[in-house]
């Protein structure tokens, strides 16, 4: 009890930190870089192009171009005051909303055109528990930047309450946005990208592997043929759900990447809150997952603070990745990853294939 006490304290002081919030600066730092993230949300719109906490059964698309400060370092992201310092915050350069479906459809459907063959893929981010609107589409634009991606980045925002303490209503909140995401992914196929990429982040991951499911048990064999790659950053699902999940799908996407960490402060909550230490993103042994066909990428040794988002935080772990041929084609491509390419060490049980990065490796496979 003692555990879960201080843990929920170190989640409610990292509440109390500036929350993100949208604020459009059409003129950006000229050092900055600028990416234009094209997104749809269940949320409840606010006079401005900002969203809510609130639920909505509507569905709302847009295009945000956002600028990366130059001055900040990888896997950072500060949010914009109302004077934002743009050489170090990020902004809002433009938000476009569209009024249908189709509009939306239609322009993505030309920013991939505008693009040269190989690099006309989407990735699709699916933000985790605690987080509002800002900051899951601020967050999607730094990981583009940080990992080169080079396919057009997409996000999708669920009504999570942005509370440290509101575990429940957001577990309830990605029930109610499933229907939403599966309607945003038909839309996003229709534009005709060459690969479709989703990466999933925390509860985010239950969202995104319930939607997947949904859509497989009405049309089997579908997610495979649309879907090219899965990868979950610090997942938030009890791995019997998962393994089930998986059954029910039958044709998963052909290569599945699971970030874990045993270090997950904020996953060991979860664990205790549900009554089963057991959460697919702190699996502390690969047997646990070992008749299922995902490769593994432990990431404990990199694990700070609440370590629940490491890939996307750790300065250090982020040059890594981006330095690794078959990680960067299936974070741009959704190409299969050769776990030999690596470096760690590389642990192959039944199916599954675990890697378990540490500094140390990564500093002697750097160039």
């Amino acid at each position: 009890m003692r555990r879960v006490f201080l843990v929920l304290i170190v989640m409610a002081l990292a509440a109390c930190a500036p929350r993100g919030g949208i604020v459009v600066v059409p003129a950006a730092a000229p050092e900055a870089d600028l990416h234009t993230v094209f997104m749809a949300t269940t949320r409840t719109p606010t006079e401005s192009v900002d969203f809510s906490n609130e639920r909505n059964p509507d569905l709302t698309f847009g295009a945000y171009t956002v600028a990366i400060p130059p001055d900040r370092q990888p896997g950072t992201v500060r949010y914009p005051r109302a004077n934002p310092d743009l050489r170090e915050e990020f902004v809002t350069v433009s938000a476009d909303l569209y009024d249908a479906p189709r509009a939306f459809t239609a322009a993505l459907s030309r920013e991939l055109r505008q693009r040269p063959p190989g690099k006309r893929g989407v990735v699709v981010f699916v933000h985790g528990f605690n987080t509002n609107f800002a900051e899951g589409l601020y967050r999607t634009a730094q990981l583009t930047h940080d990992f080169g991606i080079e396919s057009v980045p997409l996000h999708y925002s669920w009504p999570s309450s942005a509370n440290p303490l509101g575990y429940a209503h957001d577990r309830d909140s990605t029930l109610f946005a499933r229907s939403g995401f599966a309607s945003y992914l038909d839309s996003v196929i229709a534009a005709g990208p060459e690969e479709v990429l989703i990466v999933a982040h925390s509860m985010g991951s239950l969202l995104t592997m319930e939607t997947l499911r949904t859509m497989s048990l009405e049309r089997p064999g579908r997610v495979a043929r649309d879907i090219d790659g899965l990868v979950l950053f610090s997942p938030d699902i009890d791995i019997q759900v998962f393994r089930s999940q998986v059954r029910d799908i039958a044709r998963m996407p052909r290569d599945v990447i699971v970030f874990t960490s045993k270090r997950d402060r904020a996953l060991q909550l979860s664990a205790r809150l549900s009554g089963d230490q057991r959460r697919l993103g702190n699996v502390g042994d690969i047997d646990d997952v070992a008749d299922l066909d995902i490769t593994i990428l432990d990431v404990t040794e990199f694990s700070r603070g609440l370590g629940h988002f490491t890939p996307g935080t750790s300065p250090e772990l982020i040059r890594v990745l981006s330095n690794i041929p078959s990680l960067e084609r299936a974070l741009n491509e959704g190409a299969q990853v050769n776990p030999g390419l690596l470096p760690g060490t590389v642990l192959t049980v039944q199916n599954a294939t675990a890697v378990i990065l540490s500094p140390l490796t990564a500093l002697s496979a750097q160039p």
